[in-house]
């Protein structure tokens, strides 16, 4: 009797504590404002795989015999709970000994194999990607070199040279990095989420514009610099492209920039993206500068949102040739250069 009375108390307890985490009966944990997992530390982590399809029951054993967990049946008690059961996700999983069982619950359910990651920002190019990514640990040299035209298959790969940057092609999200992970793994990722993010019919739609899908990526990685408002991606697209049939330069401040920082000294001066560019900075020698150079800049220069790639191929319905921006981030549109000129003067005065 003493050890029945025992064992429920032990159950009361586990329930009022997970209670208590998610705000009462019926709420997801991932609800939870500011819930984070508790961090690995540095030692040794144990590694546990989840197989597709594995029960609850199997994975609590497997946590338990690994040394993840103290308690098999506690997590089996907070999966049930929570409703967590059909949503554990299969992987690799790094824990700590000892790992609270409400993190290690949390962690399978969300596909979290690690509680290192990195989050690769919209707008970032390649050297910046690197210095959050070498923040995890991987070496930024490393994860640079990695970063190129090397045998990753695939398709959307194919057009680019051997040693190619792989800017524009590392998909802005957030990603989990394990301890044995290499530079080449983490690349991997990126790809892959570019891969499973890119809709099937982007390529037949750049084809009909007279465009590759290596074109679409650097012109969209071009508005993801200039662009602040969504509504202004498309508008931005067609100028783009319309400058690209009449044989206008694009003209585009963004691919100076990106010239300039190949330049360490100017990267120490000015950070990557320099701001107020001087006449000098316009006529940098660089295939990568627009203002110079006529048609589309050899590749992507930053990492662009799926929402830019996807106004590339989908432009807006204007005559716009030219526009400058405003004080407040957005942007004034103009047909002619007359209006052009009257849009400098009225707006870039007052910046």
């Amino acid at each position: 009797m003493k050890f029945a009375a025992a064992v429920a108390l032990a159950l009361v307890l586990i329930v009022a504590a997970v209670w208590l985490v998610a705000a009462g009966p019926g709420n997801d944990i991932d609800d939870v404002q500011g819930y984070r997992p508790v961090e690995t530390p540095a030692d040794e982590p144990v590694i546990v795989v989840v197989e597709s399809g594995e029960g609850s029951d199997s994975i609590a054993d497997e946590l338990k015999n690994a040394g993840a967990i103290d308690s098999a049946t506690q997590f089996r008690v907070l999966v049930a709970f929570l409703g967590y059961g059909p949503l554990l996700q299969a992987g690799e999983y790094e824990f700590t000994r000892n790992t609270p069982e409400l993190d290690a619950a949390y962690r399978i359910r969300r596909g979290l194999v690690s509680t290192k990651g990195v989050t690769v920002v919209e707008g970032w190019r390649l050297e910046e990607i690197a210095n959050a990514v070498a923040e995890q640990g991987i070496p930024r040299n490393e994860f640079i070199a990695a970063a190129r035209r090397l045998d990753y298959d695939f398709p959307f790969l194919e057009d680019l040279r051997t040693g190619e940057r792989l800017d524009g092609y590392l998909f802005p999200a957030t990603y989990t990095i394990r301890r044995r992970d290499t530079a080449r793994d983490v690349v991997q990722q990126m790809l892959q989420a570019f891969a499973d993010s890119l809709p099937g019919t982007l390529e037949q739609q750049a084809t009909d514009l007279g465009l590759t899908l290596h074109e679409v990526v650097t012109i969209a990685s071009i508005i993801e610099r200039e662009a602040v408002l969504p509504e202004e991606r498309p508008v931005m697209a067609q100028v783009f492209l319309r400058r690209l049939r009449l044989g206008i330069p694009l003209e585009a401040d963004p691919t100076v920039q990106f010239a300039l920082a190949n330049d360490p000294d100017s990267v120490a001066e000015f950070g990557y993206w320099k701001q107020g560019l001087t006449t000098d900075d316009l006529e940098v020698a660089s295939p990568y500068n627009t203002y110079a150079e006529g048609g589309i800049p050899p590749g992507p220069i930053c990492s662009p949102r799926l929402d830019s790639i996807n106004s590339v191929v989908n432009p807006a319905d204007t005559n716009y040739l030219y526009f400058v921006a405003k004080p407040d981030g957005s942007h004034a549109f103009a047909e002619t250069f007359e209006e052009h000129l009257q849009n400098i003067e009225l707006f870039s005065g007052s910046q």
